[in-house]
């Protein structure tokens, strides 16, 4: 179901008071402190716990000591889940402003499904099984689909109706395809079992050095998108009138969802409703106004992705519980919790 914001709520992405945005300010940096304190906690827990110490001394006195490589080891696993984290929150927050629904993800637009497809047959039919192969065919993967839900969703006629409604199709007919390729072949099915899960466990400098460039081009396209984004909350006709080109920016919304979902779930697997929870929750106190939701969201999906992945490397000791696996029990019932109270207010 499509929502849109309240006049009363759509003025307030157009300006604030200095005393709200002061108090926003002050929030951010706030968030930016814990997303630093997760990200150490990262680094500290595991099969064997490190100490505040030893972190230290492994980040910048690497001297080749066991606490100095696993230090190293896990460093990498945690940039990556700041990286990603980061990803998947600004293509939510990108998603629900450009579909005007509040409750969408990365996966209304079959992203995640163009991601997952593009793996499988990668791996059915080309034979690939590193992760260094998976993410340029998952990339290629969530691009094409992109441009297949922009072309069917009318293009430059594009409305958020159309492009919800090519999502879904898209989605259903390739995860379909999915699992008719993961039954088929054997093989197949157990290569992916573990990256359709979703998982930081792979990280390596050589993932994070390829996803990189796409991950920085689609966030500096997505801050840059959100006072375009702001005005088309308004209304279409209130958007033109304030010199939005509409087109343009539905097609750089997709361009920049498409490239930010895409490089994550190519290195990590597909990794469900932390594109969703973040950005809705972060509007329930920055407002509508994208300005502030979209860095808030690049801030606080890393605490909430390396939260979920610490949280999993804990419960499950020696062994431990997949991130994507962690995201998706979190996130079921706060999603069905969102939906009733969208349910109740409207009543």
């Amino acid at each position: 179901m499509l929502v849109e914001s309240p006049p009363e709520q759509r003025a307030d992405a157009v300006s604030a008071p200095p005393t709200r945005r002061a108090a926003r300010a002050f929030g951010l940096l706030l968030a930016v402190l814990i997303m630093v304190l997760v990200a150490l906690t990262s680094i500290a827990v595991g099969a064997k716990d490190l100490s505040l110490a030893e972190v230290w001394h492994g980040l910048f006195q690497d001297s080749g000591t066991y606490g100095d490589v696993v230090v190293g080891e896990r460093l990498s696993r945690t940039l990556l889940g700041l990286l990603a984290g980061a990803a998947l929150g600004l293509s939510g927050a990108v998603l629900q402003a450009l579909t005007r629904n509040p409750l969408a993800d990365p996966g209304l637009l079959g992203i995640n499904a163009g991601a997952s497809a593009a793996v499988v047959t990668a791996i059915t039919f080309f034979g690939v099984t590193s992760l260094s192969g998976y993410v340029w065919f998952a990339f290629f993967g969530s691009a094409v689909v992109g441009a297949l839900v922009w072309f069917l969703g009318g293009s430059r006629g594009a409305t958020p109706v159309r492009l919800a409604l090519a999502g879904t199709a898209i989605s259903a007919a390739l995860y379909g395809y999915l699992q008719a390729l993961m039954i088929l072949d054997d093989a197949a099915l157990d290569r992916m079992r573990f990256w359709t899960v979703g998982s930081l466990s792979a990280a390596t400098d050589h993932t994070i050095t390829q996803v990189l460039p796409f991950l920085v081009a689609g966030s500096l396209l997505a801050l840059v998108l959100a006072r375009p984004l702001n005005a088309m909350a308004m209304g279409d006709d209130t958007a033109k009138a304030l010199g939005a080109n509409l087109n343009r920016t539905r097609a750089l919304s997709m361009l920049a969802a498409t490239v930010l979902c895409g490089a994550a779930t190519a290195a990590c697997g597909p990794i469900m409703f932390v594109g969703l929870m973040v950005p809705h929750v972060v509007r329930s106190f920055t407002g509508p106004d994208l300005r502030w939701i979209l860095p808030y969201a690049a801030v606080l999906s890393p605490v909430l992705l390396l939260g979920a992945d610490v949280l999993g490397r804990i419960v499950a000791r020696p062994a431990e519980l997949q991130v994507g696996i962690v995201t998706a029990i979190l996130g079921g019932p706060v999603f069905i919790f969102l939906v009733r109270r969208r349910r109740t207010a409207q009543l």
